[in-house]
C-alpha cells in the first residue's frame, strides 16, 4: 500500500538517495476517537491493536526496515540502534549506520530533528521538547554521530509554532542558557501576557545546531497546534502521536 500524498509531509533537503525519511500526519490509519486515525504511539491510551496496525501500514507503505521505537523521557540519552538491548530503549535520540534498523521519533508538539551526513553513511533522529533542548540532546546526538558539523545535514519536522507556545520564566531561563546570546531575541520573545513568553523551538534548535557547526539546516515553519493534520497535545490534551523516521537503504 501507499499512503495518499496529501497525508505525507514533504521533506526537502540535499541528502543522498540512500537516506530515506518519512514524517506522518494524523490521517491514514485505523485509530478512533481522539486518536483518529494514524496514531503510532503505544503510550497515550490508544488500543494497542490499532497502533500495531498503523505501524504495519507505515512500514509496509514505505518499505521501512524494523523500527527502533524509543521510550522518550525528555532527556539527552542517545542510543545506537545496533546496540539497543531492550525494546523500546529509554532515550530521546537514536542513530544508525546500517540498513538493518530505522530511527524513529514520536511527537505531538515537540520538535523532531532528523540528521544525516553528506555521504549517506549515518542517520539520526532526536526528540526535542524544551527539556531535551535545554539538556543538550542535539549536541549529544551530533557527538555520537562522530561527523564534523559541516558534514552534517539537519531537517526540522512539525512542531508547535511560537504563536501558540507560551512558557514561564523557568522554561525561558533554561532555553536561554542553551543558546548563544545573539540568538536570544529571536528564540524567546515577550507574550501579551506579562508573565509569559513565546518560545520558538525552531529558532532554539537552529541556534544550537549552528553553534555545533551544523549550518545546513532545513525544514521548519510548521505549527502542530494550528495545523489540524497533526496531533497537538497542547490543543487537544488526549491525543495520538505522529512519527518522524529516518533510515539507510540500498534498494533502488
Amino acid at each position: 500500500m501507499v499512503l495518499p500524498d496529501a497525508e505525507q509531509v514533504r521533506i526537502v533537503w540535499p541528502a543522498r538517495a540512500r537516506v530515506r525519511a518519512v514524517v506522518t500526519t494524523r490521517h491514514g490509519g485505523v485509530s478512533e476517537g481522539r486518536y483518529g486515525s494514524f496514531n503510532l504511539a503505544t503510550h497515550c491510551g490508544d488500543e494497542l491493536s490499532h497502533v500495531l496496525e498503523n505501524r504495519r501500514r507505515l512500514t509496509s507503505a514505505y518499505r521501512i526496515p524494523p523500527v527502533c521505537w524509543l521510550d522518550q523521557v525528555h532527556g539527552r540519552e542517545v542510543i545506537d540502534t545496533a546496540e539497543a538491548s531492550s525494546q523500546p530503549p529509554s532515550a530521546d535520540a537514536s542513530l544508525s549506520r546500517s540498513t538493518a534498523l530505522a530511527c524513529a521519533i514520536l511527537t505531538a508538539d515537540c520538535l523532531p530533528v532528523l540528521m544525516c551526513d553528506r555521504d549517506g553513511t549515518v542517520v539520526g533522529a532526536a526528540h526535542c521538547g524544551w527539556r531535551g533542548l535545554a539538556a543538550g540532546v542535539l549536541g549529544a546526538l551530533v557527538r555520537r554521530l562522530n561527523v564534523p558539523g559541516d558534514d552534517l545535514l539537519a531537517w526540522l519536522g512539525p512542531a508547535i509554532g511560537p504563536a501558540h507556545y507560551q512558557i514561564g520564566e523557568d522554561v525561558r531561563e533554561a532555553l536561554l542558557d542553551s543558546i548563544p546570546a545573539s540568538e536570544i531575541s529571536v528564540a524567546v520573545t515577550p507574550s501579551s501576557d506579562s508573565n509569559r513568553w513565546q518560545a520558538d523551538l525552531y529558532a532554539v534548535a537552529r541556534a544550537q545546531l549552528n553553534a555545533l557547526g551544523v549550518t545546513a539546516v532545513f525544514g521548519g515553519g510548521y505549527c502542530t497546534y494550528r495545523e489540524t493534520r497533526f496531533y497537538s497535545y497542547r490543543r487537544d490534551g488526549v491525543t495520538g502521536r505522529i512519527a518522524s523516521l529516518i533510515w539507510l537503504s540500498d534498494e533502488p
